[in-house]
């Protein structure tokens, strides 16, 4: 995945994580979730 494609991901993530945190609530496993895969990819692109 180039850096521009892993950018482009971790933005539709985050957006997608607001999304389901304002209806489903901060404690929602599907936000829990999408939590995790957003900070997997962010280290990611962090060298991390």
């Amino acid at each position: 995945m180039s850096s521009e494609e892993l950018c482009k991901t971790i933005e539709v993530i985050r957006m997608k994580l607001i999304e389901v945190g304002m209806s489903q609530g901060l404690t929602a496993s599907d936000t829990i979730k999408l939590s995790e895969i957003l900070d997997k990819l962010i280290n990611i692109k962090m060298g991390v």
